[in-house]
């Protein structure tokens, strides 16, 4: 793998940094000792640049270049933030806090920054300045828009921003990247379905919710099938069917049902929050039910700019060649989205192998991809910002 020498010389120190992240994983916005250990090791840099409580807990550093003729500076970003999940690897450096999980990889996302910032932080070998940004509440609460809201591209005059995700079951440090939707918006909705509750012996004496539930939850299947144009995508999921009893021989008087809808067009997803609207009102009419309705729009489409996703590729390909320029958009969520519609720039995926998948108590990030992407880091602050 042609990486910089330095990443080979510094991988174990890298890995060593990531693994104490594993263990003490931090969630959403209460990424208190998280953002504490990257200040600390951003000074043992000697990076001094360095504010605290961007979007909350988020850290911003910046390292000044040999020159800056150009007056330019890139943004690299890292997520921070774990999951609510019981960690099930039993690896010796697994999480020693309960019901809290480095499941998604942020801890290496944050490790292959630092490593790219120390190794940036000796050279300095580029023309202007690189803006690092260690972000909180990746993966629920929205931290990346919380820092855009708190004047990160503005205060700190970021002319374009780059990020990296992990990709299981790619190969190990390889590359894979697309122009335009790389990622789905991520909305989510809660449905009340109120009928009239009643034994289960005399259904026609009670209006049934879980029929009328039933249909609905079949019926908005409808909307990727019948409304969406076949050739674009949208993905609708009921996840969660409640209501307030667990009797056998009870017709429960209200039923709740939650879930996502994930589109890659903006078009797309006005159209399906209006038939999620329609169907469910309607469907629950037809069975003689009310239906409330709360749609909550949450992240937006992750929308790679296409020249600068040229960049991206271009500086990947010289790492390890062979960038996979055409991946197939993936429908999770990322807020990282929120950055890339304040300034220009790009996301790219480096392979994790084999394993399990994120958000899983059996994932791990892979170690051996971390000289590959502390490179990618550095490569392209050192190409966007060359020296004359």
């Amino acid at each position: 793998m042609p990486i910089k020498n330095r990443f080979a010389q510094t991988h174990a120190e890298i890995t060593a940094w990531r693994r104490h992240l594993h263990e003490y994983p931090e969630i959403g916005f209460e990424v208190h000792e998280t953002a504490k250990f990257v200040e600390e090791k951003l000074r043992s840099f000697g990076i001094t640049q360095i504010t605290t409580g961007i979007g909350q807990t988020g850290v911003v550093a910046v390292i000044e270049g040999r020159t800056n003729t150009s007056g330019r500076a890139i943004g690299l970003r890292a997520d921070m933030d774990a999951l609510p999940i019981m960690e099930a690897t039993g690896l010796e450096y697994a999480s020693k806090i309960p019901g809290k999980m480095h499941a998604c990889g942020h801890d290496g996302h944050t490790a292959m920054l630092l490593g790219a910032a120390q190794y940036l932080a000796e050279t300095r070998n580029f023309d202007g300045r690189c803006v690092l940004i260690f972000q909180p509440a990746e993966e629920s609460g929205g931290g990346g828009n919380e820092m855009v809201k708190d004047g990160l591209m503005e205060r700190w005059n970021i002319d374009e921003v780059y990020g990296m995700h992990n990709m299981p079951y790619y190969p190990v440090g390889q590359f894979a990247i697309r122009k335009g939707a790389l990622l789905a918006a991520a909305d989510q909705f809660d449905i009340v379905i109120e009928g009239q509750g009643g034994h289960a012996a005399a259904p026609h004496e009670a209006v049934d919710t879980n029929l009328a539930a039933a249909h609905v939850v079949v019926a908005l299947q409808s909307i990727a099938s019948r409304n969406v144009d076949p050739v674009k995508q949208v993905v609708v999921s009921v996840c969660t069917v409640r209501s307030e009893t667990d009797s056998h021989n009870v017709l429960p008087q209200t039923v709740t049902l939650r879930g996502t809808v994930r589109s890659l067009d903006e078009d797309v997803r006005d159209l399906a929050e209006q038939r999620l609207h329609d169907i469910v009102t309607h469907t629950a009419v037809a069975h003689q039910c009310r239906a409330e309705v709360a749609y909550e729009r949450g992240y937006p489409v992750t929308v790679n700019h296409d020249v600068h996703t040229d960049y991206a590729a271009d500086a990947a390909e010289t790492i390890t060649p062979g960038v996979w320029r055409d991946t197939p958009p993936i429908m999770a969520g990322e807020d990282f989205s929120y950055m890339l519609n304040a300034r220009p720039g790009s996301y790219i995926m480096i392979g994790n192998g084999d394993g399990a998948t994120v958000h899983h108590p059996k994932y791990d990030f892979n170690d051996e991809a971390i000289p590959a992407g502390c490179s990618w880091f550095a490569q392209m602050v050192e190409t966007r910002l060359a020296l004359a």
